[in-house]
């Protein structure tokens, strides 16, 4: 591993319904992540109970009991782990990446809500509005969930903020064109940000015999790494499996020289005070 980077494990994993036996997958996945050298370990959007369900029910602060039960998991392994959780939010939850270990404990609340392919998220999910970076080994990471991966803006100010590396916990709806988009998307936001994207999906919970609302966003598997120019850098199947990274920063400040994009934003933004000619 490059003096300049860190080690990260994407864990695509098919959660259920039951919080409790979804903590029991990170225990054991943790473990397998902590032994391939990884110092930072990333679950999917959903993983402390799947969509589908009642969230309100499952929903917890990041001071309860689910939340502390995986920090002491990040504590025991030394790592910092990122996994998608549901917290309060009044009559709504929030959608919450939950960032544990390494002197971190804290959430990114998911900005933009899936409504959208016949879904509204926003039904029972209240939106965040903050951005997120944290600091492993003096590399920044910055934090999205699933559908923020469709909006450049979010992922160009993570880069603004430090990112080298943008860690995205994802659920992605099954459909029609869905995994060419996911793909895409990706890679885009790579671009975009000159940044390494990584994106952990749900696994299929079809190739694992979990029954799940079809009418909800559950996961297609193929949780993707992108480097900073826009190169896929490792990908797997629709199965649950471990991918690992080393993120190298050296790779974003050649990406972003080389291509431009966030140094030229403002000299080429569009004018709207110009008449035609």
């Amino acid at each position: 591993m490059s003096a300049t980077g860190v080690r990260i494990a994407l864990c695509q994993i098919t959660s259920t319904a039951d919080p409790a036996h979804n903590l029991s997958l990170l225990r054991d996945w943790v473990r397998h992540a902590a032994e391939s050298g990884a110092q930072v370990v990333v679950f999917p959007e959903a993983t402390m109970a799947h969509f589908g369900v009642r969230l309100a029910d499952v929903a917890q602060p990041l001071d309860g009991p689910w939340a502390q039960a995986v920090a002491e998991l990040a504590q025991a392994h030394d790592v910092l782990i990122a996994v998608g959780m549901f917290t309060p939010a009044g009559t709504r939850v929030r959608n919450t990446v939950l960032l544990t270990g390494r002197g971190y404990h804290l959430g990114y609340d998911k900005i933009h809500l899936y409504d959208a392919f016949g879904y509204r998220e926003s039904a029972t999910v209240a939106p965040g509005s903050d951005c997120v970076t944290v600091t492993v080994n003096d590399v920044v990471l910055g934090v999205a969930t699933c559908y923020d991966i469709r909006f450049p803006p979010l992922f160009q100010r993570l880069a603004d903020s430090g990112a080298s590396a943008i860690l995205l916990p994802t659920s992605w709806g099954a459909g029609e064109g869905k995994a060419a988009q996911w793909e895409v998307l990706v890679r885009a936001r790579a671009l975009d940000a000159g940044a390494w994207v990584l994106g952990c999906d749900q696994a299929d919970p079809a190739g694992v015999g979990v029954a799940v609302d079809p009418s909800a966003p559950t996961g297609i598997g193929h949780s993707l790494i992108v480097d900073p120019f826009g190169r896929v850098y490792g990908e797997l199947d629709a199965a649950p499996g471990l991918l690992v990274v080393d993120v190298d920063t050296a790779v974003p400040l050649r990406a972003r020289a080389a291509t431009g994009v966030l140094a030229n934003r403002a000299s080429h933004a569009f004018r709207t005070d110009e008449t035609p000619t």
